[in-house]
């Protein structure tokens, strides 16, 4: 079987916010579709963290290399496109383009062969795995009306993140997670994400430890993007001194740009997005690193559906990853594939070929604007 065309659908109108200092509008497009088709008439289906421009630009680049390859075969391929192509720049679009194209390989691997992609890495340790919801932080008293209508969903973890918090003053950050842990209760697990990645992060290591010494008042699990992506040693610093776990990674790229990072002890927590750093094969690689580090592995998911679903494989052929990312009131999640929580707040992992999902086709067209001819869900 091999690689006849690779297709990029951009999705758009609908376009959740980001939390960003830039914030992104319904039209805006930050996820992009990929679609891999076959001389043997099977579609595999991948996710990237980037704008259609760049990926279809990406993929111009990549054709030469792709064309005419195994569509069995994820882990070479990918290692293919990521070994020709490192001086167009290792960490960008075309390593984020390339993500997309390897979930969409493990997809067709799966349906080739009948087999849930989280069984060819290895195997299945678990059925279901609980997502936490993950929400955008507001005022206080939004805050908690917003948790409240997600919790009366089934979810039974929560992570609040970006918005006002630590962009204005310490009484502003404890009045937001005082009212989040009051409106899930003690029961539920709570996780805050500082959004250290925005542009021109203001927080420094001093107000990350005053943020975590506060954050432990309240039990919170875990404490995301304290500060920004190039600070490993004040990670460093941060992640000895806190009371809490500390977690990040989300715009790391590919396995030996994670690998100083675990190795220093910046991170309790390591949070690669598979639609980012190099597809399932990398993401693979970085939870093996991480669990020989000491660390624990959880996806990164502020993407779709098809990301949803890689993560959730996964999530299977590890034995201590209990929590995927869910971003609640996203159309890219919801309408474009059905998910359903079970009574104890659990998703089951998807047990059929590949990542185990149909794409709604007509929830993409609706969102992509695109000809979907040849394409199969």
């Amino acid at each position: 079987m091999k690689i006849r065309e690779i297709k990029a659908f951009g999705l758009r109108g609908k376009t959740p916010e980001g939390g960003w200092s830039n914030e992104l509008r319904p039209d805006d497009c930050v996820h992009t579709l990929i679609a891999v088709l076959t001389d043997e008439g099977l579609t595999g289906w991948g996710s990237v963290f980037t704008s259609e421009e760049l990926v279809k630009g990406s993929l111009s680049v990549l054709k030469p290399l792709y064309t005419g390859q195994s569509a069995l075969e994820p882990e070479r391929v990918s290692e293919i496109l990521h070994q020709n192509t490192f001086w167009q720049g290792r960490g960008g679009s075309i390593t984020h383009t390339i993500s997309g194209i390897d979930i969409a390989l493990w997809d067709l691997l799966g349906k080739a062969t009948g087999q849930p992609v989280g069984r060819l890495l290895g195997g299945r340790y678990k059925e279901r795995v609980q997502p936490y919801a993950s929400l955008l932080m507001r005022e206080p008293e939004q805050m908690a009306d917003e948790l409240l209508l997600v919790k009366a969903q089934g979810f039974r973890a929560f992570k609040i993140g970006w918005g006002p918090f630590g962009r204005r003053n310490n009484a502003t950050d404890e009045a937001i997670v005082r009212a989040a842990r009051e409106a899930v209760g003690p029961e539920s697990k709570l996780m805050v994400d500082a959004g250290g990645s925005d542009a021109f992060w203001p927080g420094g290591l001093k107000w990350a430890l005053r943020a975590a010494e506060m954050l432990a008042d309240y039990d919170v699990a875990w404490f995301e993007e304290a500060l920004s992506p190039d600070a490993l040693d004040d990670y460093v610093t941060l992640r000895r001194a806190a009371k809490i776990p500390i977690a990040g990674g989300e715009v790391l790229t590919r396995r030996q740009a994670f690998q100083p990072w675990l190795e220093a002890g910046a991170f309790d927590i390591v949070q690669p997005d598979v639609t980012k750093c190099g597809g399932i094969s990398e993401e693979r690689r970085i939870g093996w690193m991480a669990r020989d580090n000491g660390v624990r592995f959880i996806p990164h998911g502020w993407n779709t559906t098809v990301g949803l679903a890689a993560d959730l494989q996964l999530a299977s052929a590890f034995a201590d990853t209990d929590l995927v990312e869910y971003l609640t009131g996203s159309p890219f999640i919801d309408d474009l594939c059905q998910w359903k929580l079970d009574e104890d707040g659990m998703l089951a992992i998807p047990s059929g070929p590949g990542l185990g999902i149909r794409i709604n086709l007509d929830a993409l067209r609706e969102f992509s604007g695109a000809d979907l001819s040849g394409v199969a869900a």
